[in-house]
């Protein structure tokens, strides 16, 4: 099982909650890994995610912090996350370095 692949292509990728676009960018520009798609930080509205208090460590890639998804009083538990710090040798593996980067699951549609 592939843990990273970098695919390549020129089409937009959007990651999208209740008919509203909360991240965009250029397919090369982000990082696939484990079955996720990873958005760079400077892609993502940040005003659609609010840090959530659910923990986990991954093993490989180090301490995940969840963001909620969401505006107003509508927000979608742990519907987003990111790595702040990975750990060195997860970025050796992806062959990237993914600091910050934010994958999207549940009530948001990652699409080209």
């Amino acid at each position: 099982m592939a843990i990273y692949t970098d695919k390549k292509g020129d089409k937009t990728m959007k990651a999208i909650w209740k008919d509203q676009v909360i991240a965009e960018a250029n397919k090369d520009d982000l990082i696939y890994i484990e079955q996720n798609w990873y958005f760079p930080p400077s892609s993502v509205k940040r005003e659609f995610l609010r840090e959530s208090p659910t923990p986990y460590t991954c093993p490989w890639k180090g301490e995940c912090q969840y963001f909620d998804v969401g505006q107003g009083e509508d927000w979608g538990k742990d519907s987003a996350w990111c790595y702040p710090t990975p750990k060195s040798s997860a970025i050796d593996i992806v062959h990237k370095d993914f600091t910050g980067y934010v994958a999207f699951w549940r009530d948001v549609t990652v699409s080209e």
